[in-house]
Order: structure tokens, then C-alpha cells, then sequence
């Protein structure tokens, strides 16, 4: 995260400071009111000045932006334009601007925390903060390595307070290879915990523990092969990465230590690392919609966990643009077969062409063999939802579905307790149902899976349900298996079908931890 200077919030001399040092509200021009700006962020305008792309923005494009027509503010690592919004501020103008142009996580929080930021300045959403480049490589650590264990006193000590028990790593050689050991102290974790990437001299291993990341992060001392294996013991939650050594040559260590080094982070604050993996196939779906497939590179292990989003990056118009993409399997069925290796090395993605679009026609011109820049994966859900689940409701709108698949897999193969899961997919016609045929199959192949197809526009000859979703469509659909069973609802579509699904959904009395919903 960026530093602001130290300073107290509201400002002494702020229209938003009172004396008895409370919080008073600016009196606002006629016509910008809460609802004047839903009105104008629902009215289609391009609020960012971008046309609908998203960015990576770095520290020094944020500071750049720091005027009242030109004001952008970073709050937990995504950037806004918040220069249409000064208007319609409650705390004034002058409030917005104590941020200009840095990021104003802490600002907001002594002040706002209680505010859904992420929803009143979705329309502003510039893109998300850049990472920071690693330290150069003659950076030297004060402190002795000893045998690749930092001190303990390393790992952050506030963070250690609040975060899982502090994670520790060490590392030990034979002739031909290292061997990198994390211990996470932790029981939940498996291959999707743990991310690496080697790249020229940099090792870089993430792991995700809850809602921290631990990293180690160094300049090896010497040269290692591109291809390297990742085992995990789980009821330990220790971490083994095997690297094989170019040379047959003993190291005194196992590299200089680069930024975030043995360092456990909220992963909020991690910001994004970018591999280059290259396009190896590309094929219609249905008439608008395709499945990218791109290839990892062999000095990458990346497996990106159930339900969980990763951002695909691009150069357009000489401008780094990037865009969330869930990624899905090859198919319905590839789930269930035995893999041939342990961890993949390809990354599925169902994406929907908008021929006036700005990110995906770039994408679909990409010929085989071009790159494509993937992120590490990004937490909106936690597999433990689906634990002693009984009944699993799916609703997908459109590309809605892309999120569902690995959902689908992951419950018919991995939940005993599931009695059910239930399906419901809407489209506008026949022709945009994505993988139908696999979707009847897998209904007839296994009994606990249901699918019911909802047309918008039909042709005269279909014979399923029709319309949009509504209470009525939802209240017979959403059956338990029992009053007391444990369920899931999973809603992903656009904007407006996922808010109204939500609201039905609370309609029909089902509560907050038996819905999760996110937007397609």
C-alpha cells in the first residue's frame, strides 16, 4: 500500500471538523443528492474518463491525479475517480481532496468505515493498484541468514498479532537439488494455497493462509532448472518446493532477500502479480462466447481455487488494461477423470465477445501463441461453505455461468453429505445456452443434479420456462430436501440480475450465510 503522511482526519481547519471535534454534514447544491448520484452512475456515462477500461495503476500515475477535475484515490488497493463524485460528497469537497492522488485506505477508515464504498463509486473504478517492483539486486539484508530462516522478528509483529500463527520457512541441498520448506502452521492448506513463480534469478512463493499471505521472496544465489515440483503434507500444512540445480555445486545460501521477504500481509494489501502465460487454443462455444485455453509457464505452479477470479491483462492503445475472469474446466466432465499430472498446467476461460467492447475483442484477435498476462487469484468465496452442504441452488444469468462450473465439479465430486444440486440457467435464446449438452448429460449421469433452462426471447418451438427470474420461478424451484437441511445459493450474472435475485432471495426468507452472490 502506498504512505500517506501522517495526518488527523477531518482536517483541523475542514468544513467537516465542529468544534466539540464531531462530524457535520456540507450543505449540498440542489440536485446532488444520494439519489441525483445513483441517478447519474445508473445514466451510462463514463464516469472514469477511461470508456469501461479498467488499468493498473502505478504509485506514480496515482499522485499524478490529484486535482479537484482530476482526482484519484486509492481505498484498499482498488484506484477511483472520485472527481465526478466531489459534488455529492456529504463531507465536502475538501474532505475528498486530503486523498488526492494517494492512497486514503486509512483516511476512509477513521471516518467512512461503515460506508459501501465498493458499491457508491463502482462507476468510478479506475483499476487496481500495481505491485511494487522488487528491490534492485544488490540489495542486502542487515541482518544474518541463517541457513535461509530470517529471524522471526522479521515477520511483522502487529500483523503476527492478528494474523494465523506466524508462518517460518527454511531450505536444505543434496548435490542436484534445493529444497524450500514452509511451515504454515496450519491444517487447511493444499496445492491452491500456494503459488510460485520463478523468474530469471527471482523466487517468489505465496502463500495464502485465511486471509493473510505469507511470501518468500529471494534473488537465488545460483542458477536452478525451469521446471521445479510443489508437495504438500496437509495435516501439518507444511509446504515443500523441490528445485533442481543447474550445477551439481554446494551453496552458502540461498539467496538475498527482495521486498516482502519472509513477510506475512492481509492479503488485501498484496497487490497483484502478473505471470505471461501463451494462448494454445481458442474455440466457439456458442455464437459469441469462446474457450481460451492458455498454457502456464513451466516455472509457474498456479492452481486457482474454487469459485475464485483472476485478472487477465493486456496492452491496448499503448495503456496496461485488465479485466476479472473466472476460470473454468475444459469441460463438465474433465472434473472427474483422474489427472494425469498432479498440478495443471493449463487455465480455462469461457468469455462472451462484445464486438463494441474495448478488453475482449483485443482478446479474441490474439493469435495461438501470443500472451496473455494472469494474476494471482482473488477471494471471493471460501470452499469451506460447501462443507456438510445438503442442498446447492445455482443460479447463473448468461456468462453468469462461468463462476458455477468449478462450483458444480467440486460439490458432485468432494461433498458427501450433498443430497442435491439445482441448477437454474437463464438465457435469451436457445443458441446462447452455454455447454447444454454437457449440462443435460452430467443430469442424466448423476441423479443428485437438476438443470432447468429459462429463455428470455425464445423461439415458438420451445417448450421450457420463460421469462426472467421472479419469486414465482424462484419460490418453486428453491425446494429443501428437508426443513433442516443446509443450503447454499449461489446467484452470477449481470449487475441487475444479480440485485434482483438478492432481493427475492431475502424475500423468500433465506438469510445472508445461505446466499452467496457476485457479478458476472
Amino acid at each position: 500500500m502506498l504512505n500517506v503522511p501522517s495526518q488527523s482526519f477531518p482536517g483541523p481547519s475542514s468544513q467537516q471538523r465542529v468544534a466539540s471535534g464531531g462530524r457535520s454534514k456540507v450543505p449540498l447544491k440542489q440536485g446532488r443528492s444520494l439519489m441525483d448520484w445513483i441517478r447519474l452512475t445508473k445514466s451510462g456515462k463514463d464516469l472514469t474518463g477511461l470508456k469501461g477500461r479498467l488499468i493498473e495503476v502505478t504509485e506514480e500515475e496515482l499522485k499524478k491525479h490529484n486535482k479537484k477535475d482530476d482526482c484519484w484515490i486509492c481505498i484498499r488497493g482498488f484506484v477511483y475517480n472520485v472527481s465526478p463524485y466531489m459534488e455529492y460528497h456529504p463531507g465536502g469537497e475538501d474532505e475528498l481532496m486530503r486523498a488526492a492522488g494517494s492512497d486514503g485506505t486509512d483516511l476512509f477508515d477513521q471516518v467512512h468505515c461503515w460506508v459501501n464504498y465498493e458499491s457508491m463509486l463502482k462507476e468510478c473504478l479506475v483499476g487496481r493498484m500495481a505491485m511494487k517492483p522488487a528491490l534492485p539486486k544488490d540489495y542486502h539484508e542487515e541482518k544474518k541468514v541463517l541457513n535461509g530462516m530470517l529471524p522471526q522478528s522479521q515477520v511483522t509483529d502487529t500483523l503476527a498479532k492478528e494474523s494465523p500463527s506466524s508462518p517460518s520457512y527454511d531450505w536444505f541441498q543434496t548435490d542436484s537439488l534445493v529444497t524450500v520448506v514452509i511451515y504454515t502452521k496450519q491444517k487447511a492448506i493444499n496445492l491452491d494455497s500456494v503459488i510460485v513463480d520463478h523468474r530469471d534469478d527471482s523466487f517468489r512463493a505465496e502463500t495464502v493462509i485465511k486471509d493473510y499471505s505469507y511470501l518468500v521472496h529471494v534473488a537465488l544465489s545460483h542458477e536452478i532448472q525451469e521446471d521445479f515440483s510443489v508437495l504438500v503434507v496437509e495435516n501439518v500444512g507444511k509446504i515443500e518446493i523441490v528445485l533442481k540445480k543447474k550445477e551439481n555445486t554446494s551453496w552458502k545460501c540461498l539467496g538475498h532477500p527482495q521486498e516482502n521477504h519472509n513477510s506475512i500481509i492481509p492479503k488485501k494489501d498484496t497487490g497483484l502479480f502478473y505471470r505471461k502465460c501463451q494462448l494454445v487454443s481458442k474455440e466457439d462455444v456458442t455464437r459469441d462466447t469462446k474457450l481460451f485455453c492458455l498454457m502456464l509457464p513451466p516455472s509457474t505452479h498456479l492452481q486457482v481455487p474454487v469459485r475464485q477470479h483472476v485478472y487477465l491483462k493486456l496492452p491496448i492503445t499503448g495503456t496496461e488494461s485488465v479485466k476479472p475472469y473466472t476460470p473454468v474446466s475444459d469441460s463438465l466432465f474433465s472434473e472427474f477423470k483422474e489427472p494425469v499430472l498432479p498440478n495443471n498446467i493449463y487455465i480455462y476461460f469461457l468469455i462472451k465477445i462484445y464486438p463494441a467492447g474495448f478488453f475482449t475483442p483485443e482478446l479474441d484477435h490474439l493469435q495461438i501463441g501470443d500472451y496473455v498476462s494472469v494474476s494471482n487469484p482473488e477471494r471471493n468465496f471460501i470452499i469451506s461453505q460447501l462443507q456438510e452442504l445438503e442442498d446447492l441452488f445455482l443460479l447463473a444469468a448468461g456468462t453468469g455461468f462461468t463462476p458455477v462450473v468449478k462450483v458444480l465439479n467440486y460439490a458432485l465430486t468432494n461433498i458427501p453429505s450433498l443430497r442435491k444440486v439445482k441448477l437454474m440457467f437463464f438465457n435469451k435464446t436457445e443458441d446462447d445456452i452455454i455447454w447444454r449438452s454437457q449440462l443435460e448429460k452430467l443430469a442424466c449421469k448423476d441423479k443428485r443434479f437438476e438443470v432447468e433452462f429459462v429463455l428470455s426471447a425464445p423461439t415458438s418451438e420451445w417448450s421450457g420456462k420463460q421469462g426472467y427470474i421472479s419469486l414465482a420461478l424462484l419460490s418453486e424451484f428453491l425446494k429443501r430436501s428437508s426443513d433442516t437441511s443446509k443450503v447454499l445459493i449461489c446467484l452470477c450474472g449481470p449487475t441487475p440480475f444479480t440485485e434482483q435475485g438478492m432481493k427475492m432471495l431475502h424475500d423468500l426468507n433465506f438469510s445472508k450465510d445461505e446466499i452467496h452472490s457476485s457479478t458476472a
